[in-house]
Protein backbone atom coordinates (compact mmCIF):
# COMPACT_ATOMS: atom_id res chain seq x y z
CA UNK A 1 0.00 0.00 0.00
CA UNK A 2 2.84 2.37 -0.70
CA UNK A 3 2.46 5.72 -2.41
CA UNK A 4 3.61 6.23 -5.99
CA UNK A 5 6.73 8.39 -6.23
CA UNK A 6 5.02 11.11 -8.29
CA UNK A 7 2.11 11.34 -5.83
CA UNK A 8 4.54 11.48 -2.90
CA UNK A 9 6.54 14.30 -4.51
CA UNK A 10 3.31 16.19 -5.20
CA UNK A 11 2.24 15.91 -1.55
CA UNK A 12 5.67 16.99 -0.33
CA UNK A 13 5.58 19.96 -2.70
CA UNK A 14 2.21 21.04 -1.37
CA UNK A 15 3.06 20.90 2.35
CA UNK A 16 6.77 21.70 2.56
CA UNK A 17 8.11 24.79 4.31
CA UNK A 18 11.17 25.31 2.06
CA UNK A 19 12.82 23.67 -0.96
CA UNK A 20 14.61 20.86 0.87
CA UNK A 21 11.90 20.12 3.44
CA UNK A 22 10.78 16.49 3.35
CA UNK A 23 10.40 15.63 7.03
CA UNK A 24 8.50 18.41 8.77
CA UNK A 25 5.42 17.50 10.77
CA UNK A 26 3.11 18.92 8.10
CA UNK A 27 4.67 16.76 5.36
CA UNK A 28 4.61 13.66 7.55
CA UNK A 29 0.94 14.19 8.43
CA UNK A 30 0.04 14.62 4.76
CA UNK A 31 1.91 11.48 3.72
CA UNK A 32 0.35 9.45 6.52
CA UNK A 33 -3.09 10.73 5.54
CA UNK A 34 -2.54 9.58 1.96
CA UNK A 35 -1.48 6.11 3.14
CA UNK A 36 -4.46 5.92 5.50
CA UNK A 37 -6.84 6.84 2.69
CA UNK A 38 -5.38 4.18 0.37
CA UNK A 39 -5.63 1.53 3.11
CA UNK A 40 -9.23 2.55 3.76
CA UNK A 41 -10.03 1.89 0.10
CA UNK A 42 -8.21 -1.45 0.35
CA UNK A 43 -10.43 -2.50 3.26
CA UNK A 44 -13.60 -1.83 1.30
CA UNK A 45 -12.62 -4.74 -0.95
CA UNK A 46 -10.72 -6.92 1.56
CA UNK A 47 -12.84 -6.85 4.70
CA UNK A 48 -10.99 -9.67 6.52
CA UNK A 49 -7.42 -8.37 6.11
CA UNK A 50 -6.75 -7.99 9.82
CA UNK A 51 -2.95 -7.83 9.56
CA UNK A 52 -3.11 -4.72 7.41
CA UNK A 53 -5.78 -3.31 9.70
CA UNK A 54 -3.24 -3.37 12.54
CA UNK A 55 -0.87 -1.36 10.35
CA UNK A 56 -3.66 1.10 9.65
CA UNK A 57 -4.27 1.60 13.35
CA UNK A 58 -0.57 2.26 13.90
CA UNK A 59 -0.58 4.86 11.10
CA UNK A 60 -3.63 6.59 12.56
CA UNK A 61 -1.95 6.66 15.98
CA UNK A 62 1.26 8.12 14.55
CA UNK A 63 -0.70 10.80 12.66
CA UNK A 64 -2.64 11.67 15.82
CA UNK A 65 0.60 12.12 17.77
CA UNK A 66 2.06 14.35 15.05
CA UNK A 67 -1.12 16.44 14.99
CA UNK A 68 -0.96 16.86 18.76
CA UNK A 69 2.65 17.97 18.48
CA UNK A 70 1.86 20.43 15.68
CA UNK A 71 -1.05 21.86 17.67
CA UNK A 72 1.17 22.48 20.70
CA UNK A 73 3.94 24.10 18.62
CA UNK A 74 2.02 26.13 16.03
CA UNK A 75 -1.77 26.23 16.30
CA UNK A 76 -2.21 28.29 13.11
CA UNK A 77 -0.27 25.76 11.03
CA UNK A 78 -2.28 22.97 12.68
CA UNK A 79 -5.55 24.61 11.62
CA UNK A 80 -4.20 25.07 8.08
CA UNK A 81 -3.15 21.42 7.75
CA UNK A 82 -6.48 20.20 9.12
CA UNK A 83 -8.33 22.36 6.63
CA UNK A 84 -6.20 21.29 3.64
CA UNK A 85 -6.54 17.60 4.43
CA UNK A 86 -10.18 17.77 5.50
CA UNK A 87 -9.58 15.78 8.68
CA UNK A 88 -11.98 17.44 11.10
CA UNK A 89 -15.54 18.32 10.26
Amino acid sequence: MSIVKEKKNEIIGTFRKHDKDTGSAEVQIALLSERINSLTEHFKKHKKDFHSRRGLLMLVSKRRKLLTYLKSVDNDKYQEVIKKLGLRK
